[in-house]
């Protein structure tokens, strides 16, 4: 037997971008919503993360526009002094949870179903129970699957593993009885970074790392991805003034690593991979330690004392452990509207920050009444691959702030939200610091865009 929920909104996802979409159209409309998770809370994939994995950005850029993640405090020590808080998986967890008790469920807008998969035409079905849910009416499904990451935790090794390879996913490294004479790290995205760090951290020599890189990653500086406009706009300003005057993708790369935008962990290698996620100077000098990396194309194989890979074959310590961080994360997939006549696919907005883009997209349906409009308003933007991709995403991006910038209830409501990265607050109008950031992006807003949709080609 199916039972029967009534519901204006179906919310399929309770992840990031699905509790942030529903926060925010929560906060301008009167509207019963139902959410639904295969997992047994909200939070998404960081129910499933690595217990030593961090926000790899500020906490203030994370989370519902409602409600602040963390205390918005600077670091008064360690490496990272100065630099914004960033919440651990359990502080993130529990941020959500509460969320979803004090803001949705407990003033009943909410109906939360956990361990729950969804069907399609409205209907799901428990995980648990067997039981069926169909809700009615005119309920407007929300896809917040749409580019969920696929993580270590939960996704396979691509690669095969011999009778008597010690593979570990990362999530396993911390419960490891006993020390290997190596450790082979597998990937080399924010995943990887942050299990070299972790070992470390815990003291285990940087000869004793063995680091699988199939393609070395930029990654953006996290001291100028902050919540401080004149910081953050400054580095746009930067951003767009290497592209105008760059020859080429790599090229203009190379001059935001002089500008201090972007890090490459090997300078003798020219990355290929721009997913760029950040990473603080400490964390850098740590990684640069680890003197073998191994790039010979993708790992295919793992037995006890050898890797192969596409491009060849390495020996490792008959007991090394290799550690699978090599899962795909973020997805690419195709750009649709948002607004659809199936449903609303939350995507990015403005380049990159998916909790803006999904908040900024739940206050725009509850604020603008024709999807025709609210797709003008906030055309999506892809994630970033590659540095031709990244240069892409920048455009994209750029357009989309332009576009939900120039309505002026869609950037009041923007510049006080703080997952904005450019919210101009109002006491910070009149700075000095934030007018002279300003000043140098619309000096090399157009040839910086220009040369990056050629680059993209795009032009």
């Amino acid at each position: 037997m199916t039972e029967v929920v009534e519901a204006d909104y179906l919310v399929v996802g309770a992840g990031a971008a699905g509790m942030a979409f529903t926060d925010a159209l929560l906060d301008r409309a009167d509207v019963r919503v139902v959410m639904v998770d295969r997992r047994y809370g909200v939070g998404g994939h960081w129910l499933d993360a690595y217990p030593f994995v961090r926000l790899h950005q500020a906490s203030a850029f994370y989370g519902v526009a409602s409600t602040l993640l963390g205390g918005g405090r600077i670091q008064a020590s360690g490496p990272e002094a100065g630099l914004h808080e960033r919440a651990t998986a359990p502080e993130v967890c529990a941020y959500y949870a509460r969320v979803l008790h004090e803001r949705m469920v407990g003033p009943g807008k909410v109906a939360f179903y956990p361990n729950c998969d969804y069907l399609g035409d409205g209907q799901f079905v428990s995980r648990l129970s067997g039981r069926r849910y169909e809700v009615r009416g005119r309920a407007r499904v929300v896809d917040a699957r749409y580019l969920a990451p696929q993580i270590p935790a939960v996704t396979p090794a691509p690669f095969g593993v011999a009778d008597g390879a010690r593979v570990v996913a990362v999530n396993d490294l911390v419960k490891l009885g006993g020390a290997a004479s190596q450790y082979v790290i597998a990937g080399a995205g924010k995943t990887a970074t942050d299990a070299c760090i972790w070992l470390l951290d815990n003291g285990v020599d940087p000869g004793a790392i063995c680091w699988v890189r199939p393609r070395d990653p930029w990654m953006l500086n996290r001291a100028v991805v902050q919540p401080d406009p004149a910081v953050f706009i400054g580095m746009a300003a930067d951003t767009v003034e290497a592209a105008a005057g760059a020859a080429s993708p790599d090229d203009m790369f190379l001059r935001l690593e002089e500008a201090g935008v972007m890090l490459r962990i090997d300078r003798s290698v020219t990355p290929t991979m721009a997913k760029t996620p950040t990473l603080a100077q400490w964390e850098l000098d740590r990684l640069r330690t680890i003197d073998h990396v191994v790039r010979l194309g993708h790992l295919k194989h793992v037995e006890s004392g050898r890797l192969v890979l596409s491009e060849g074959e390495v020996a490792i310590a008959d007991d090394a452990v290799v550690v699978h961080c090599a899962a795909p994360g973020l997805q690419y997939r195709p750009l649709v509207p948002i607004w659809g006549t199936e449903a609303i696919t939350l995507q990015p907005i403005r380049s990159g920050f998916p909790c803006f883009g999904a908040a900024l997209a739940g206050h725009v349906e509850a604020t603008v009444d024709n999807d025709d409009a609210k797709n003008r308003l906030c055309p999506p933007s892809p994630y970033s691959d590659t540095p031709t991709d990244w240069a892409r995403m920048q455009v994209l991006g750029n357009r989309a702030s332009m576009s939900f910038g120039a309505h002026p209830d869609i950037k009041a409501w923007a510049d006080r939200v703080s997952l904005n990265p450019a919210r101009i607050p109002p006491d910070m109008v009149d700075s000095p610091a934030l007018a002279a950031a300003v000043g140098r992006f619309r000096k090399h807003v157009g040839a910086g865009m220009a040369r990056m949709a050629e680059f993209a080609g795009m032009s």
